[in-house]
């Protein structure tokens, strides 16, 4: 018991070494301000450069909307419900794949809608349309210093951009307020060189001039494929036109542009100030904000993955992730992992496991009765209860043991009252039977039973003696 008590007095003090250096290592990472240059996008980002404000509005005026905390991967599944419209702000902390872009385009292309808030967006989450291609760059770059929760920084010397014409993406928006950093997004004809039919035919100089001219202006884009159009235009053959749609541009390029990929569509806005929480509330931004995550209804996902707040990571490890309870709890079941190595080593000889008697005094007794049973030994269990109820009867009449039977049943029946001749002739029979005469096993048990009831009669038996006795001795 003593070596026990020292080895959790041990590892007692053990434990509180261990806490007291990792308190006193124990550095606080204090937060990082947020700024325009590193921001955090995320819908649980409640400061300036988040989007809780969008989120929670768009929860509480009933719109089904969601954090899509799952990979893209699932998008393609067919379990579970779906969204229809999945927005993706800001450059995010965990980057998209080639794999992940080809399946976020994938599920676009079969009916969904992707909308992208970037001022320098990834090219591969912005397909080519048709002869057209899309991109974006940044204008102006903001300062470390710089306070996105200040108004006057962030919108110094811009004003508000009207719809540049009436689309759906404009409905009800008059002029939105974009910030002084927002992106120009280009849309670009794609030139296509056609390869020379035969390349042992030379030309002469001035003749492959003036075709390549010719196939450079008969490759320019016609009216109908202009996107300066609503999207309801289409070109010819009842298909939709793959042409971008400018929504809202500047002098420095387009704000917000659209264009169909597959059975589905793509958006691109160029600032994120307009939908973050430091500008939602700005002119018309929070109305053009709803035309486009609403679209034609259906579930609204912010992709929260690509955020850094994924449904792999353990919520409990995240809540203490940066304090030392990790390293004490590790440190803690490292202990624990030592004792039962050390406790489970023999450090000397083998001893053997102490024999522990399990049996009863009544498993001896029951196990004679079972053999007196099946060798039908009936003279012999009588004899036990004879021998003992004979003694008692001796005892209770005054004589001794070698006093005749008859003399002890006069003598027991004098003072008992009982039926001399039955008790002088019952232990006539019980002598025999255990001198060999033949019984049977009902004999047996009628003539034991009989023996009892005297000796109970009497008050003779081992619990009823034992209770006079101790009432004598009181």
């Amino acid at each position: 018991m003593r070596q026990r008590l020292v080895i959790i007095v041990t590892l007692i003090l053990v434990v509180g070494v261990l806490v007291a250096l990792n308190a006193a290592t124990y550095v606080k990472v204090e937060e990082t301000v947020e700024s325009e240059s590193s921001p955090d996008r995320s819908t649980f980002n409640s400061g300036a450069t988040g989007t809780r404000a969008l989120y929670d509005f768009l929860h509480e005026s009933g719109y089904q909307v969601a954090r899509w905390r799952d990979s893209t991967e699932s998008l393609l599944s067919f379990s579970g419900p779906k969204p229809a419209t999945i927005v993706v702000v800001g450059r995010t902390i965990i980057p998209f794949s080639k794999a992940e872009s080809k399946e976020l385009l994938h599920w676009v292309a079969g009916g969904g809608r992707l909308l992208i808030i970037d001022r320098s967006p990834d090219v591969n989450l912005l397909p080519s349309s048709g002869g057209w291609s899309i991109g974006a760059h940044m204008t102006s770059f903001p300062r470390s210093d710089l306070d996105p929760a200040n108004f006057e920084q962030m919108t110094a010397g811009v004003q508000q951009v009207p719809p540049s014409q009436p689309t759906l993406l404009a409905r009800d928006v008059e002029a939105i307020l974009p910030s002084r950093f927002a992106g120009a997004i280009n849309v670009t004809p794609i030139k296509q060189v056609k390869k020379k039919s035969n390349a042992h035919d030379p030309q002469p100089e001035d003749q492959t001039a003036e075709s390549s001219d010719d196939s450079e202006a008969s490759e320019e884009p016609t009216p109908e494929t202009v996107g300066d159009g609503p999207p309801s235009i289409k070109a010819e053959g009842s298909k939709v036109s793959p042409a971008p749609v400018v929504n809202f541009s500047r002098e420095r390029g387009a704000l917000l542009v659209e264009y169909p990929h597959g059975s589905g569509r793509i958006m691109l806005l160029s600032d994120p100030f307009i939908v973050a929480n430091n500008g939602i509330n700005r002119a018309d931004n929070l109305q053009l904000a709803i035309n486009l995550v609403t679209g034609n209804g259906g579930m609204i996902a912010f992709d929260e993955f690509h955020q850094g707040r994924g449904a792999t990571r353990n919520a409990l490890i995240q809540y203490f992730e940066g304090t030392p309870v990790l390293a004490i709890c590790g440190q803690v079941a490292l202990l624990g992992l030592m004792v039962i190595w050390s406790r489970g080593r023999r450090f000397a000889r083998p001893l053997p496991l102490p024999q522990v008697d399990r049996r009863s005094s009544l498993e001896f007794v029951a196990s004679m009765a079972e053999l007196q049973q099946r060798a039908r030994a009936h003279d012999l269990a009588l004899e036990n209860i004879y021998g003992r109820v004979r003694r008692v009867l001796v005892r209770h009449a005054g004589l001794s043991n070698n006093s005749p039977r008859s003399e002890i049943a006069a003598r027991v029946a004098a003072r008992s009252g009982l039926n001399r001749q039955e008790l002088e002739t019952l232990m006539r029979n019980c002598e025999d039977t255990i001198n060999g005469a033949p019984t049977s096993a009902k004999e047996s048990l009628r003539m034991a039973r009989r023996l009892r009831q005297i000796e109970s009669a009497l008050g003779l038996g081992m619990r009823a003696r034992d209770v006079r006795q101790d009432k004598a001795e009181l």
